[in-house]
């Protein structure tokens, strides 16, 4: 049991990778969508590339999305309207009208006889207005045509009337106007219109209710097919444009071929063949770092988060697709490329996002055409973005990708449609969306280093500031030191420009490299002011301790000041596996018949593993070596620096630092000439 507990420690960060691999896969799979893959690829317009194509089974042709809206629309335009007759409206008229006409309101100098001929003649007017109807105000696109019928629903009896014969509120006033022409006096048939023209209101209401029930049933009755095309018929020919009826039957024929496939009987094996293609994917990603990132392979924390951009970007274009597959391309992909380069390299940032981009091949719809348009967009991404500490740069750099975006799908759409009349503005609009929400890479880059532990350039800039905390403390307690740290972290800028390295990062290590100084700083000849020199009382044993646990001391302020994994790399490398060789000589010395023991005169490593901690080795190594030249010309500090270099190299202290002899040429060259400029003597003045 506990050989095998003993294992899984051992073996922990591989189980660890394991178990991330498998997650991984499982959630992609299921974010999958749930049908089968149609195994020919159309678009219309385009020539068919394969052969004959004779149908497989029965099926009928689907009508397009388009034919079923026209045909609603046009249910819609033919449906007649159903309006409702009000008879409680018509005799509470009657009845407010018969209270305002009381004796009480009437003068009594009207007879008896003029006062029923009075009421008598409100009340005929009051049955000619609603003898058909009178319409409360209906907007004109409800009705576009007065001849169109329409129903009347009074009750229980249905009748259809022409529309104009309904009254409205001017043929209402005219209707009392003519009845009450030439009857009564001037003065009466103003107070009888006055009256008749406040009580009377409209008593048809639209029933829009009603009239969207008959429209649901009608369209319920629409066939959604046009056709069928039986077994063996030819769907189209080799060379033949896919176009009108054509493009109809094949995606019908698509259509059900993907119904028949994603049935619970194929269920299993489909899962399988996803699984398997995810699988690989993921695969191709782990053997990627394995064989060309092993720092990064090594750390389970950068392996997730890697893993974790993958799955986000997966999730995040499935639900867009799901909720509206119209906002396909406003789902900023390019963001994935700018984070990991942001935290790791250009390289392996754009083989993430073309693995990424692929997989989602299986979820979105013309697949090629996204595929085609993403990587691109991604290429575009890692060529352009870079020193995302410079605010301007990033701007640039999305306006860049929008256009290329914009661009490839102008020529995508003049490809299918032969012509530029049919593009679709809306797609240049979701791509300008795509490159505002790309701005939201800087917002996940400062998310990502507080919950990962990672470092960006950003951090870089803000840590390469000689006013942090520490730089302040180093400053004050190893002053030399200091200013040694400050002549190192230009030459490797300088070097790191050179050949392409990452100079931000590399400088920002060189400032902290030497931290571990603070300890004990007057046992460094850098900040010995006095003439005084410790390690006179010290055994070469001893001194030896002192100088080489600089780098430990180093590392354990480095992590008390929360400093990035990144920039203690800087501290734990930058001498490697070399040796204090002034104490060793002096050991062998003083002890010329004893066997000495290396390692107590050695420094714990590990060697440099990247370019930029190369860079820093060669650099801090010449820049401390320069310092012993009495007279510095070109050509000893020429000899110098490739006396230290070829001892370097020579101790294979570069041979996991991934960098080249044409790069170490070059570095050294940069060094040279920027150690040349630093002791170039002036011109003496005279006194």
């Amino acid at each position: 049991m506990s050989n095998f507990v003993n294992k899984l420690y051992q073996n922990n960060t591989i189980i660890y990778k394991v178990i991330l691999f498998l997650i991984t896969t499982v959630a992609i799979v299921y974010l999958f969508p749930k049908g089968g893959q149609f195994k020919y690829d159309f678009n219309n317009g385009q020539l068919w590339k394969y052969e004959n194509l004779y149908a497989p089974f029965d099926f009928a042709v689907q009508k397009s999305e388009a034919e079923i809206r026209i045909e609603k629309k046009q249910i819609e335009a033919d449906i007649k309207l159903y309006f409702t007759y009000n008879n409680y409206i018509v005799n509470e008229v009657k009845t407010n009208f018969e209270k305002r006409i009381s004796p009480a309101f009437l003068s009594d100098s009207l007879t008896i006889k003029q006062k029923s001929s009075f009421k008598e003649m409100g009340l005929y007017i009051i049955d000619e207005v609603y003898k058909l109807g009178f319409l409360e105000v209906v907007s004109q696109d409800k009705i576009a045509n007065k001849d169109e019928l329409i129903t009347i629903r009074k009750e229980n009896v249905v009748k259809d009337i022409p529309f104009k014969n309904l009254h409205n509120s001017n043929e209402v006033l005219k209707i009392i106007t003519e009845n009450l022409e030439n009857n009564f006096t001037k003065e009466r048939r103003k107070q009888l219109f006055n009256i008749l023209s406040e009580v009377i209101k409209p008593n048809i209401t639209y029933d829009a209710e009603f009239t969207e029930k008959v429209i649901a049933n009608e369209t319920k009755n629409i066939s959604y097919t046009k056709g069928k095309v039986s077994s063996g018929e030819l769907i189209i020919q080799k060379g033949d444009i896919v176009e009108g009826k054509k493009l109809a039957i094949l995606s019908s024929l698509k259509s059900e071929s993907e119904s028949k496939v994603w049935t619970e009987s194929n269920y299993n094996w489909i899962i399988l063949g996803y699984t398997i293609l995810v699988s690989l994917a993921l695969l191709m990603l782990l053997l990627f770092l394995k064989k060309y990132r092993v720092e990064i392979y090594d750390n389970n924390n950068k392996v997730t988060f890697i893993f974790f951009n993958v799955f986000a970007m997966i999730f995040i274009q499935t639900l867009v697709i799901k909720y509206n597959s119209d906002y396909l391309y406003v789902v900023p992909l390019s963001v994935l490329p700018i984070v990991l380069k942001a935290f790791f390299d250009a390289r392996l940032g754009l083989f993430t996002h073309v693995l990424t981009v692929l997989l989602l091949g299986y979820i979105v719809p013309d697949s090629f055409e996204f595929i085609y348009l993403h990587i691109i967009a991604g290429m575009v991404t890692i060529l352009t973005v870079s020193e995302l500490y410079k605010r301007a740069t990033l701007f640039i750099s999305v306006a860049q990708i929008t256009g290329i975006y914009m661009l490839t799908y102008f020529a995508f759409s003049i490809i299918k449609e032969g012509n530029a009349s049919q593009i679709n503005l809306d797609y240049f609009i979701l791509f300008a969306m795509n490159g505002l929400l790309s701005f939201l890479s800087i917002i996940l880059i400062y998310m990502y280093e507080k919950v990962f532990g990672l470092v960006s350039d950003v951090t870089l800039l803000e840590l390469s500031n000689t006013n942090t905390k520490l730089l302040r403390e180093l400053n004050e307690k190893a002053p030399g030191t200091f200013q040694h740290s400050m002549q190192v972290a230009n030459l490797a800028e300088a070097a790191a420009n050179e050949i392409g390295a990452n100079s931000m990062l590399v400088r920002t290590g060189a400032l902290y490299h030497d931290v571990g100084k603070m300890v004990n700083p007057m046992y460094f000849t850098e900040n010995q002011t006095t003439g005084v020199n410790p390690h006179d009382e010290l055994s070469p044993r001893d001194s030896a301790k002192i100088i080489t646990d600089h780098v430990i001391k180093g590392v354990e302020i480095a992590k008390k000041y929360k400093l990035p994994d990144r920039i203690i790399d800087f501290i734990r490398t930058h001498h490697g596996t070399s040796t204090v060789y002034y104490f060793l000589m002096k050991e062998k010395e003083m002890n010329p018949d004893t066997a000495i023991n290396i390692k107590k005169f050695q420094y714990q490593g590990p060697n440099p593993f990247s370019k930029e901690t190369a860079i820093l080795m060669m650099c801090d190594a010449a820049e401390a070596a320069s310092k012993s030249l009495k007279i510095p010309t070109a050509q000893s500090i020429s000899d110098l620096i490739d006396r230290i270099v070829e001892k370097q190299m020579s101790d294979n202290q570069f041979l996991n630092s991934d960098i080249t002899f044409k790069e170490i040429e070059t570095i050294k060259k940069v060094i040279k000439k920027k150690l040349l400029n630093i002791y170039h003597l002036r011109v003496e003045y005279p006194e």
